[in-house]
Protein backbone atom coordinates (compact mmCIF):
# COMPACT_ATOMS: atom_id res chain seq x y z
CA UNK A 1 0.00 0.00 0.00
CA UNK A 2 1.40 3.41 -1.05
CA UNK A 3 0.73 6.00 1.66
CA UNK A 4 0.05 9.46 0.16
CA UNK A 5 -0.04 12.91 1.75
CA UNK A 6 -1.74 15.67 -0.28
CA UNK A 7 -0.43 19.23 0.17
CA UNK A 8 -2.46 21.92 -1.61
CA UNK A 9 -4.06 25.13 -0.40
CA UNK A 10 -7.17 24.64 -2.54
CA UNK A 11 -9.85 22.53 -0.88
CA UNK A 12 -11.41 21.54 -4.21
CA UNK A 13 -8.09 20.22 -5.50
CA UNK A 14 -7.51 18.18 -2.34
CA UNK A 15 -11.04 16.76 -2.51
CA UNK A 16 -10.62 15.85 -6.17
CA UNK A 17 -7.32 14.08 -5.59
CA UNK A 18 -8.69 12.29 -2.53
CA UNK A 19 -11.81 11.15 -4.38
CA UNK A 20 -9.85 9.66 -7.27
CA UNK A 21 -6.98 8.16 -5.30
CA UNK A 22 -9.46 6.38 -3.03
CA UNK A 23 -10.46 4.29 -6.06
CA UNK A 24 -6.95 2.83 -6.30
CA UNK A 25 -6.50 -0.42 -4.37
CA UNK A 26 -2.77 0.10 -3.81
CA UNK A 27 -2.96 3.76 -2.69
CA UNK A 28 -4.06 5.17 0.66
CA UNK A 29 -4.41 8.91 1.33
CA UNK A 30 -3.33 9.32 4.95
CA UNK A 31 -3.46 13.10 5.30
CA UNK A 32 -4.06 16.54 3.80
CA UNK A 33 -2.08 19.76 4.29
CA UNK A 34 -3.16 23.31 3.39
CA UNK A 35 0.38 24.74 3.23
CA UNK A 36 4.04 23.78 3.25
CA UNK A 37 4.39 24.06 7.03
CA UNK A 38 1.52 21.64 7.58
CA UNK A 39 3.04 19.32 4.97
CA UNK A 40 6.26 19.10 6.98
CA UNK A 41 4.41 18.58 10.27
CA UNK A 42 2.17 15.86 8.84
CA UNK A 43 5.11 14.15 7.15
CA UNK A 44 6.80 13.90 10.53
CA UNK A 45 3.61 12.62 12.17
CA UNK A 46 2.24 10.28 9.50
CA UNK A 47 5.39 9.15 7.63
CA UNK A 48 3.87 8.98 4.11
CA UNK A 49 5.64 7.24 1.25
CA UNK A 50 5.02 10.16 -1.08
CA UNK A 51 3.79 13.76 -0.84
CA UNK A 52 1.81 15.33 -3.67
CA UNK A 53 3.08 18.89 -3.32
CA UNK A 54 1.62 22.10 -4.72
CA UNK A 55 4.13 24.93 -5.22
CA UNK A 56 2.23 28.14 -4.51
CA UNK A 57 0.87 27.90 -0.96
CA UNK A 58 0.57 30.33 1.97
CA UNK A 59 2.78 30.21 5.10
CA UNK A 60 5.44 28.15 3.29
CA UNK A 61 5.66 27.32 -0.41
CA UNK A 62 6.15 23.87 -1.88
CA UNK A 63 9.82 24.33 -2.73
CA UNK A 64 10.78 25.20 0.84
CA UNK A 65 8.62 22.38 2.17
CA UNK A 66 10.14 19.89 -0.27
CA UNK A 67 13.66 20.81 0.76
CA UNK A 68 12.90 20.50 4.46
CA UNK A 69 11.09 17.20 3.99
CA UNK A 70 13.96 15.72 1.97
CA UNK A 71 16.50 16.99 4.50
CA UNK A 72 14.64 15.50 7.46
CA UNK A 73 12.96 12.49 5.86
CA UNK A 74 15.04 11.46 2.81
CA UNK A 75 13.02 8.26 2.41
CA UNK A 76 9.85 10.27 1.67
CA UNK A 77 9.36 11.03 -2.02
CA UNK A 78 7.86 14.28 -3.29
CA UNK A 79 5.86 14.70 -6.49
CA UNK A 80 5.28 18.33 -7.44
CA UNK A 81 1.78 18.90 -8.79
CA UNK A 82 1.40 22.47 -9.98
CA UNK A 83 0.13 24.83 -12.67
CA UNK A 84 3.59 26.29 -13.35
CA UNK A 85 6.04 24.89 -15.90
CA UNK A 86 8.52 27.79 -16.15
CA UNK A 87 12.17 27.32 -15.23
CA UNK A 88 11.88 29.59 -12.18
CA UNK A 89 9.68 26.93 -10.59
CA UNK A 90 10.99 23.75 -12.21
CA UNK A 91 14.69 24.11 -11.41
CA UNK A 92 14.33 25.02 -7.70
CA UNK A 93 11.79 22.22 -7.19
CA UNK A 94 14.06 19.55 -8.67
CA UNK A 95 17.09 20.93 -6.85
CA UNK A 96 15.07 20.81 -3.61
CA UNK A 97 14.80 17.06 -4.06
CA UNK A 98 11.48 16.42 -5.82
CA UNK A 99 11.39 13.07 -7.61
CA UNK A 100 8.69 14.19 -10.01
CA UNK A 101 7.20 17.33 -11.53
CA UNK A 102 3.77 17.24 -13.15
CA UNK A 103 1.16 19.81 -14.13
CA UNK A 104 -2.35 19.84 -12.68
CA UNK A 105 -3.92 19.16 -16.05
CA UNK A 106 -2.48 15.64 -15.91
CA UNK A 107 -4.95 12.81 -16.53
CA UNK A 108 -5.89 11.00 -13.30
CA UNK A 109 -4.71 7.62 -14.58
CA UNK A 110 -1.39 9.15 -15.61
CA UNK A 111 -0.98 10.67 -12.15
CA UNK A 112 -1.41 7.26 -10.56
CA UNK A 113 1.15 5.85 -12.98
CA UNK A 114 3.57 8.61 -11.95
CA UNK A 115 3.07 7.82 -8.26
CA UNK A 116 3.80 4.14 -8.87
CA UNK A 117 6.84 4.95 -11.00
CA UNK A 118 8.31 7.17 -8.29
CA UNK A 119 7.80 4.45 -5.70
CA UNK A 120 9.77 2.13 -8.02
CA UNK A 121 12.63 4.59 -7.96
CA UNK A 122 11.90 6.28 -11.29
CA UNK A 123 11.68 10.03 -11.83
CA UNK A 124 8.64 11.43 -13.65
CA UNK A 125 8.96 14.89 -15.13
CA UNK A 126 6.55 16.71 -17.44
CA UNK A 127 7.98 17.36 -20.94
CA UNK A 128 7.88 21.13 -20.42
CA UNK A 129 9.89 20.77 -17.23
CA UNK A 130 12.31 18.37 -18.92
CA UNK A 131 13.05 20.99 -21.57
CA UNK A 132 14.12 23.47 -18.88
CA UNK A 133 16.30 20.87 -17.19
CA UNK A 134 18.06 20.02 -20.45
CA UNK A 135 18.76 23.69 -21.06
CA UNK A 136 20.05 24.27 -17.56
CA UNK A 137 22.31 21.22 -17.74
CA UNK A 138 23.77 22.53 -20.97
CA UNK A 139 24.30 25.92 -19.40
CA UNK A 140 25.95 24.41 -16.34
CA UNK A 141 28.94 23.51 -18.49
CA UNK A 142 29.61 27.22 -18.06
CA UNK A 143 29.63 28.32 -14.38
CA UNK A 144 26.51 30.29 -13.44
CA UNK A 145 28.53 33.31 -12.30
CA UNK A 146 29.96 33.55 -15.82
CA UNK A 147 26.47 33.43 -17.35
CA UNK A 148 25.08 35.77 -14.69
CA UNK A 149 27.96 38.01 -13.55
CA UNK A 150 27.85 39.39 -10.02
CA UNK A 151 28.14 43.12 -9.58
CA UNK A 152 31.23 44.31 -7.68
CA UNK A 153 29.12 44.91 -4.57
CA UNK A 154 27.44 41.51 -4.83
CA UNK A 155 30.89 39.94 -5.00
CA UNK A 156 31.91 41.92 -1.92
CA UNK A 157 28.90 40.55 -0.05
CA UNK A 158 29.63 36.99 -1.22
CA UNK A 159 33.21 37.28 0.02
CA UNK A 160 31.94 38.42 3.41
CA UNK A 161 29.59 35.43 3.48
CA UNK A 162 32.56 33.10 3.05
CA UNK A 163 33.95 34.56 6.26
CA UNK A 164 30.88 33.36 8.14
CA UNK A 165 29.59 36.85 8.88
CA UNK A 166 26.01 37.71 9.73
CA UNK A 167 24.06 40.29 7.74
CA UNK A 168 24.71 42.84 10.47
CA UNK A 169 28.45 42.17 10.39
CA UNK A 170 28.53 42.37 6.60
CA UNK A 171 26.64 45.66 6.70
CA UNK A 172 29.17 47.04 9.18
CA UNK A 173 32.15 45.88 7.08
CA UNK A 174 30.79 47.34 3.85
CA UNK A 175 29.27 50.48 5.41
CA UNK A 176 25.78 49.75 4.12
CA UNK A 177 22.45 48.92 5.76
CA UNK A 178 21.33 45.39 6.66
CA UNK A 179 18.45 45.86 4.22
CA UNK A 180 20.94 46.50 1.42
CA UNK A 181 22.87 43.37 2.37
CA UNK A 182 19.67 41.30 2.29
CA UNK A 183 18.87 42.69 -1.16
CA UNK A 184 22.32 41.76 -2.48
CA UNK A 185 22.03 38.26 -1.03
CA UNK A 186 18.59 37.76 -2.60
CA UNK A 187 20.15 38.74 -5.95
CA UNK A 188 23.18 36.49 -5.51
CA UNK A 189 21.26 33.24 -4.87
CA UNK A 190 19.41 33.02 -8.22
CA UNK A 191 22.50 34.17 -10.14
CA UNK A 192 24.52 31.28 -8.72
CA UNK A 193 21.64 28.76 -8.77
CA UNK A 194 21.91 28.26 -5.00
CA UNK A 195 19.18 28.14 -2.36
CA UNK A 196 20.86 29.33 0.82
CA UNK A 197 23.96 30.88 2.41
CA UNK A 198 25.74 27.55 2.85
CA UNK A 199 25.38 26.68 -0.83
CA UNK A 200 26.54 30.18 -1.78
CA UNK A 201 29.67 29.84 0.35
CA UNK A 202 30.45 26.39 -1.07
CA UNK A 203 30.00 27.78 -4.58
CA UNK A 204 32.29 30.74 -3.85
CA UNK A 205 35.04 28.50 -2.49
CA UNK A 206 34.73 26.01 -5.36
CA UNK A 207 34.97 28.74 -8.00
CA UNK A 208 37.56 30.89 -6.26
CA UNK A 209 35.22 33.80 -5.54
CA UNK A 210 36.82 34.58 -2.20
CA UNK A 211 38.42 37.93 -2.96
CA UNK A 212 36.44 41.15 -3.22
CA UNK A 213 36.37 43.45 -6.22
CA UNK A 214 38.58 45.92 -4.39
CA UNK A 215 41.36 43.47 -3.56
Amino acid sequence: MIKVLIADDHHVVRRGLLFFLKTQKDIQVIGEAKNGKEAIELTAELQPDIVLMDLMMPVMDGIQATKQIKDSFPQVEVLILTSFSDRDHVIPAIEAGAAGYQLKDIEPDELVTCIRQIMRGENTIHPHATTHLMKIRAQKEVPPHVLNPLTPRELDVLVELTKGKSNREIASSLFVSEKTVKTHISNIFPKLFVQDRTQAVLYAVKHGLTESSGD
